[in-house]
């Protein structure tokens, strides 16, 4: 039933580091574009990084330089590491697939004080 699931959230200093780490069941990973998204309150999800089936990564200009998506197909398991945090990176992050129907998981949430 359960699809996805992320981890690795928290709450951490402006300035410190995560990594996300989301589990997918199956083979999905090798063969699917997979993303990370966000969700802060009162705002719309946004998408932060993708990495498809060739690693090709690609990053929202508000995360660029500080993210870093990768995968682990043998584990189907997508990570998004975070650095340098800064309060606006608040949020609920969640992973899916841009190239298949999955459900949503319940995300993980990233906590960033000033």
């Amino acid at each position: 039933q359960v699809q996805l699931v992320e981890s690795g959230g928290g709450l951490v200093q402006a300035g410190g580091s995560l990594r996300l780490s989301c589990a997918v069941s199956g083979t999905i990973v090798s063969s699917n574009t997979m993303g990370w998204y966000r969700q802060a309150p009162g705002k719309q999800r946004e998408l932060v990084a993708t990495i498809t089936s060739g690693a090709s990564t690609s990053y929202a200009d508000s995360v660029k330089g500080r993210f870093t998506i990768s995968r682990d197909v043998a584990k189907n398991t997508v990570y998004l590491q975070m650095n340098s945090l800064s309060p606006e990176d608040t949020a609920v992050y969640r992973c899916n697939s841009q190239t298949i129907f999955m459900h949503w998981g319940q995300g993980t949430r990233v906590t960033v004080s000033s």
